[in-house]
C-alpha cells in the first residue's frame, strides 16, 4: 500500500494536480476563515451586533457565513453550460477570478462596518467556490489513470482540508499579532490567495481529454494524454484509454444524439442506470453535509467554547489543531488507503465510527455539561478528543469519497451535469447546516447535545444507504461504469433516434482491426 501511495505523489508531480487542486484549497480556505472571523469581539462590534443576545448573535453570525453557500448553490445551475461549452480549464481560471472579486468586496466593507457589502462580497465568491467545488473534482477525475483515479481525486480533498487547516491558523495569528480591525481584515483578505493561484497555474496544465474527445478533438486528445500518462502515443496504455472513449461517445450519441439540455436531463433521468447514479450523487452529498463536518469547519471555536474551552485565543488555538488533524488524515488516506480499500468500504466503517463518536460527544453534553468557571471534567476532555478523531474518521470516508464517487460513476456526456446536480446538493445542505448549527447549540440542550446525537443518528442512516446501494467502483474505467449500472444500448422511445456518431480516429479503428 505505501508502494501505491508513492506511486499516486510521483503521477501527481507528473500530472500537475497541485495546480489544478488549488481550485480544492480555494473552497476550503473560504469556508475555513469566516468561523474564527465571527468569534472575533472586534468583528462583531464593527458590524455592530457585539451586544445582541445569544440568538440574535447566533441569526447574525448564520447570516453571514450562509451567504456563501446561496452564491455556491447558485453557481451549480450556471457551471455546467459553461464548462462543457468552453471545456474545464477556462472554467477553472474564471473561478478563480469571480472568487477574487468577491473577497475584494468582502474585505472593503471592513472599512464602513456595511453589511450589505459583506453579504454582496461572500455572495460573489461563492460563485467562484461553488463552481470550483464540482469543476475540481471533475476535471481530475477525467485525467487520472483509472488505477489511481480515487487517490488522486483524494488529492482535492487535501487541499481542501489544508485550506481550512491554514485559514485556522491564520485566524490565530491574526488576533495574537494584529491589533483593531486588522485581526479579522487580514483573513478576509487572504482568502483570495488560493483563487489568485487557481489562476495562475491553470494556465501551465492542459485541457481535460475527455472534453476535447467530446469536441472530436482527437488529435489535441492524443497530445494530452501522452503529456499525463508520460508515455509515448503508440503505446498500448494510451492506445487503449483513446479507444475506451471513442466507444463510449460513439454509444452515447447512438443512444440519445446531440446534447441539448433538454436531451440530457432525459438521458439521465429516464433512463434507470442514468437516474440510478443520478440519485446516488444526491444522495451521497444530502448525507456528507448531514455527519455535522460542516458544523465544525464554520463554527469550531464556538463548538470548542460550547465544550467548555474559554477565551478566544485558546478556542482558535484548538480549532488550528483540528485543521492539522483533518490534514493529516486525509494525507493517511490518499497516500495508504484510497485506492486500496476500496470506496464502499471506507464508507461503512466510517459511518459507523463517526456515529459512535458523535453519541459520546453528545453524552457529555447531556450528563456532565460544561460549567463556567470550572475546569472542564475528565469526560469533557475525553469528548473534546472524540472529535479531532471524528475528523479523522471523516477524512477516512465521507470527506473524499462522496467526490470520487459523484466524479467517477457518471457516463461522459452527463458527467459535468451529475456532478453539478451533487455539488449543488451539498452546497444547499452546506447552506442549512451553516444557517442551523449555532441555533441548535442554543435551542437542543446544554452543549448543543441534541445536536451531536442528531449528526449521530444520521451516521447509521447513511452507513445502511451505502450498504443498500452503493457498489464498489475501485479499478472500474470511467468507460465501463455503464456496464456497472446496466445502461445498455437500448433508449426510451422519447430520446431515440439521434444522429450517427462521427467515426472513431482511424489509428483507433485500425488498432481494434477495423477498415479505416
Amino acid at each position: 500500500m505505501a508502494g501505491t501511495g508513492a506511486k499516486i505523489l510521483k503521477v501527481i508531480i507528473r500530472n500537475d494536480a497541485m495546480k489544478q487542486d488549488f481550485g480544492g484549497m480555494l473552497f476550503g480556505w473560504d469556508v475555513g476563515t469566516i468561523g474564527g472571523v465571527l468569534a472575533m469581539p472586534l468583528m462583531q462590534e464593527r458590524y455592530g451586533y457585539e451586544n445582541y443576545d445569544a440568538k440574535a448573535k447566533a441569526d447574525m453570525s448564520q447570516n453571514i457565513a450562509s451567504t456563501l453557500q446561496a452564491g455556491c448553490f447558485a453557481a451549480c445551475f450556471i457551471t455546467p453550460w459553461i464548462t462543457d461549452r468552453w471545456g474545464r480549464r477556462w472554467a477553472l481560471i474564471l473561478t478563480g477570478a469571480i472568487t477574487t472579486v468577491g473577497v475584494v468586496f468582502q474585505t472593503g466593507s471592513v472599512a464602513s462596518g456595511d453589511l450589505a457589502v459583506m453579504y454582496v462580497g461572500r455572495f460573489i465568491a461563492g460563485l467562484g467556490v461553488g463552481a470550483a467545488s464540482m469543476l475540481t473534482p471533475l476535471y481530475v477525475s477525467e485525467c487520472a489513470p483509472r488505477a489511481i483515479r480515487g487517490g488522486l481525486t483524494t488529492f482535492y480533498q487535501l487541499f481542501i482540508v489544508t485550506g481550512v487547516m491554514l485559514s485556522f491558523w491564520i485566524n490565530y495569528g491574526a488576533l495574537l499579532h494584529f491589533k483593531g480591525v486588522s485581526t479579522f481584515a487580514v483573513p478576509l483578505a487572504l482568502q483570495a490567495l488560493p483563487a489568485v493561484a487557481l489562476i495562475v497555474f491553470m494556465f501551465l496544465v492542459p485541457e481535460s481529454p475527455r472534453w476535447t474527445a467530446t469536441q472530436d478533438d482527437w488529435e489535441t486528445t492524443k497530445k494530452i494524454l501522452v503529456r499525463l500518462r508520460g508515455l509515448p502515443e503508440d503505446h498500448p496504455y494510451v492506445q487503449n484509454e483513446i479507444s475506451e472513449m471513442s466507444e463510449q461517445l460513439a454509444s452515447e450519441r447512438r443512444l440519445v444524439g446531440d446534447a441539448t439540455t433538454k436531451t440530457l436531463l432525459k438521458e439521465m433521468w429516464l433512463i434507470p442506470g442514468n437516474r440510478k447514479r443520478a440519485i446516488i450523487s444526491i444522495m451521497l452529498m444530502v448525507w456528507q453535509q448531514m455527519t455535522g463536518v460542516n458544523a465544525i469547519n464554520y463554527y469550531a471555536p464556538q463548538i470548542f467554547q460550547g465544550l467548555g474551552m474559554t477565551g478566544t485565543s485558546v478556542q482558535l488555538f484548538a480549532t488550528g489543531v483540528y485543521g492539522i488533524v483533518k490534514v493529516v488524515g486525509c494525507f493517511i488516506f490518499l497516500v495508504f488507503v484510497a485506492d486500496s480499500l476500496g470506496r464502499r468500504r471506507s464508507l461503512l466503517w466510517t459511518s459507523a465510527a463517526q456515529a459512535i463518536s458523535m453519541y459520546i460527544v453528545g453524552a457529555y453534553g447531556k450528563t456532565e455539561p460544561p460549567v463556567p468557571g470550572k475546569p472542564i471534567s475528565g469526560f469533557g476532555y475525553f469528548a473534546i478528543v472524540l472529535i479531532y478523531l471524528w475528523a479523522i474518521f471523516f477524512q477516512f470516508g465521507w470527506g473524499p469519497v462522496c467526490w470520487i464517487l459523484v466524479s467517477e460513476i457518471p457516463t461522459a456526456r452527463l458527467r459535468a451535469l451529475n456532478v453539478a446536480m451533487g455539488a449543488a446538493t451539498q452546497w444547499l445542505f452546506n447552506f442549512i447546516i451553516a444557517r442551523t448549527v449555532l441555533t441548535m447549540q442554543v435551542t437542543m440542550g446544554t452543549a448543543g447535545y441534541g445536536m451531536f446525537f442528531l449528526f449521530g443518528t444520521f451516521g447509521w442512516i447513511m452507513g445502511a444507504f451505502v450498504w443498500f446501494f452503493i457498489p464498489e467502483t475501485k479499478g472500474v474505467s470511467l468507460e465501463k461504469m455503464d456496464e456497472l449500472f446496466g445502461v445498455t444500448a437500448h433508449a426510451p422511445k422519447d430520446v431515440e433516434d439521434g444522429p450517427e456518431p462521427e467515426a472513431a480516429p482511424v489509428e483507433v479503428r485500425e488498432e481494434k482491426g477495423e477498415k479505416a
